[in-house]
């Protein structure tokens, strides 16, 4: 390197006056020059923060299985994230452990209007693929979740992205008769609602199969005081059933909005407040649930982000009657 300056001073001044000092101007500014730091606190232009993410090469796909290892090695902190994106948006997305994320720019689809950035977040060992939209002045418009980690539901999943673009979402598994099952959802954005909307829906899923609701805790003791099925109908439940300690059940929720066009379907632990309130919230997920326990009723709130487990306009947040047992006569009949 010393040999390198020393070869390339000689040569410098070796110039004419005029060259030499132009030359000396050139070098200055460019040893001078410094790329502005993404992970600290202190201001980036949003012109930085843009270039920081590289050019996506068409056609992308990513799978949930190595999505987080295509990201860039910057790391963007979380006040600089938040100067561009609101920190609404964030905790809507991440829920309480919003300010806990790491950020890594995966990748940008520059359009003449707009500019979508590809972004890997990722919080105790969960990472989360997402895509932030900004239009021709740099200000944001709109979000999509692409891609979680450990989604746990027996499918493989993938987003392939077309330059226009659409995010192409696909569920992919082999089922018993070792067949290939599957759905694949297209979104866009759409400048009317400024919102990304469904463009496009492919499946080869069983009707049958898909209309039926399988509880996965049905069978569980129903001893504790809050366990029961609590209904509005047979496609709008909640089934509570006893847990490992008289403060926490299993529960599964299942709901059908719009004749059946928007569905949401969770299982988890809730866990008590109090004597009437619990909640659920699980590490690595944002989605966080509250519950009202009120005599016969039981009544749940979405708080964090649960699009993982139900429709894009749709959420958890209704109130359901608790069904009566049948008893059983156990006389017997002389």
């Amino acid at each position: 390197m010393f040999l390198l300056l020393k070869i390339t001073f000689i040569k410098i001044f070796s110039m004419p006056s005029k060259l030499l000092l132009a030359a000396v101007f050139f070098l200055l500014c460019a040893c001078s020059e410094k790329h502005p730091s993404l992970s600290g606190d202190a201001p980036v232009d949003v012109r930085d923060f843009i270039a920081a993410f590289p050019d996506v090469q068409f056609p992308f796909k990513a799978a949930d299985t190595n999505f987080a290892k295509l990201a860039d090695t910057t790391s963007i902190g979380y006040n600089v994230f938040t100067a561009f994106i609101p920190d609404s948006v964030i905790s809507t997305i991440y829920g309480k452990n919003a300010k806990k994320i790491t950020v890594h720019p995966l990748g940008k689809i520059q359009k003449e209007k707009e500019v979508y950035l590809l972004v890997v977040t990722s919080f105790n060992k969960k990472a989360k693929l997402s895509a932030f939209l900004f239009n021709k002045d740099n200000k944001y418009l709109s979000s999509l979740s692409l891609l979680d980690q450990g989604a746990r539901d027996g499918y493989v999943h993938t987003v392939s992205i077309t330059s226009e673009p659409t995010f192409i979402l696909s569920r992919e598994k082999t089922d018993n008769k070792n067949e290939l099952a599957y759905t694949r959802t297209g979104y866009a954005f759409n400048s009317g609602s400024g919102e990304f909307i469904s463009v496009l829906t492919d499946t080869n899923e069983d009707e049958k199969r898909n209309n039926e609701i399988i509880n996965p805790i049905d069978t569980l003791p129903r001893l504790n005081k809050w366990s029961g099925d609590y209904v509005i109908d047979k496609r709008n439940y909640i089934s509570v059933r006893d847990g490992s300690n008289p403060n926490k059940y299993n529960f599964f929720i299942h709901f059908e909005n719009d004749d059946g066009d928007c569905t949401g379907e969770l299982k988890g632990d809730l866990r008590l407040r109090d004597a009437t309130h619990a909640y659920f919230q699980e590490s690595g997920d944002p989605c966080v649930i509250d519950f009202t326990l009120d005599g016969s009723e039981l009544s749940v709130k979405e708080q964090g982000n649960c699009g993982n487990h139900r429709g894009i306009k749709c959420f958890f947040d209704d109130s359901y009657r608790k069904k009566r047992e049948t008893k059983v006569n156990s006389k017997k009949h002389n």
